[in-house]
């Protein structure tokens, strides 16, 4: 809006930023964050708070709107800022949406997972009655701003948990993104998705991994963003993976409780021959490479049970289950029977 511009480059009005941040990036960033803003001119509140999978509740959504009524900002021109990983991300989503309705808002992914993931699409959400966003909407951010300085200061683990959200792109849709995965992933890990001069064996691999991620997952999103059709393949991963993290809280991570979940579909493919043996057996040598986990007690057969009975409940009576026909193919099925299901998780467990 020019007049909008013009107010503000002509310091009649003085800009003001409501910024919530992780508690731990505030730590590691926070004071590079404020310096930005003093640099700037801008006035500014900034809002640390504990986001985690445990503190992912409307009681944090309703402490941020509260700060954001004593900061009183303007509802068109001033957006919120969230920095921090997809809980931030999410949480702060759903602050802005139910504020007047509609406050505009920038995600500002600091982990592997939320750059890839919950920078992308108009999702946000908080957890209610133990079960893993049960609230929320689609109001997608004004922008997203991505800066792979920030993974380096996260733990390898945390790579790794990123790197499982990417797998499932590679495997539902890219086949190029699967044999980048197989060849770099360690060395993904090793340097923390920086890109360095003087790598010349891995190309710019970081980049490339982290650009056909997010360009497949737009892909998918974008012609479906308040998923009026329900047949997504970016649900691989997610049929079970809500109710096994919610249940182990907070053993496991979401990529990797994705990966356990994309672990058993892949054996799931192969018991009804949808892909082969030696296809079965690079995709889990694949997840291992990148440090995922394959297997986990917790994901036992009456919580699949339970877990598809709860997705038919959401997902208009349909099981809608993505199974990989290929390495980075995939397609939709509905009719899978709970012997296949049953004959593919005893040789999951066994193996």
């Amino acid at each position: 809006d020019p007049q909008q511009l013009e107010l503000v480059t002509s310091g009649k009005r003085k800009l003001r930023r409501f910024i919530v941040i992780d508690e731990v990036v505030d730590e590691l960033y926070g004071s590079k964050v404020r310096e930005y803003f003093e640099e700037n001119n801008v006035q500014y509140k900034i809002l640390a708070l504990p986001t985690t999978e445990e503190t992912k509740s409307m009681d944090l959504v309703l402490n941020i709107l509260q700060e954001v009524q004593n900061f009183s900002i303007d509802r068109r021109t001033e957006p919120i800022i969230a920095i921090g990983g997809g809980v931030c991300l999410d949480i702060v989503g759903l602050a802005a949406s139910l504020y007047r309705r509609r406050t505009p808002y920038i995600r500002v992914p600091t982990t592997l997972l939320s750059y890839v993931d919950a920078s992308v699409g108009a999702k946000n959400g908080v957890n209610f009655l133990q079960c893993k966003n049960k609230l929320g909407g689609y109001t997608p951010p004004v922008a997203s701003f991505l800066d792979r300085s920030f993974i380096q200061s996260i733990p390898r683990r945390h790579i790794s948990n990123g790197l499982g959200e990417i797998l499932k792109m590679a495997l539902m849709k890219h086949k190029g993104l699967f044999d980048l995965l197989k060849s770099h992933g360690k060395y993904l890990l090793d340097t923390k998705f920086q890109s360095y001069s003087g790598s010349a064996d891995h190309g710019d691999a970081a980049l490339q991994t982290t650009r056909i991620a997010i360009e497949t997952m737009l892909e998918e999103l974008a012609p479906n963003l308040w998923e009026d059709d329900l047949d997504r393949l970016v649900d691989f991963g997610h049929l079970i993976s809500p109710e096994l993290e919610m249940r182990v809280l907070p053993s496991l991570m979401h990529g990797e409780a994705v990966n356990i979940d994309m672990a058993f579909m892949t054996y799931v493919a192969h018991v009804r021959g949808l892909i082969t043996a030696e296809e079965k057996e690079q995709i889990i040598q694949c997840m291992k490479g990148l440090e995922l986990p394959v297997w986990h007690g917790g994901c036992s057969w009456p919580l699949i049970k339970r877990a598809l009975m709860e997705r038919l409940k959401h997902s208009g009576g349909q099981p809608r289950m993505p199974l990989p026909t290929g390495l980075g193919i995939a397609e939709i099925f509905n009719d899978t029977s709970e012997e296949t299901l049953e004959r593919a998780y005893k040789l999951w467990v066994r193996d």
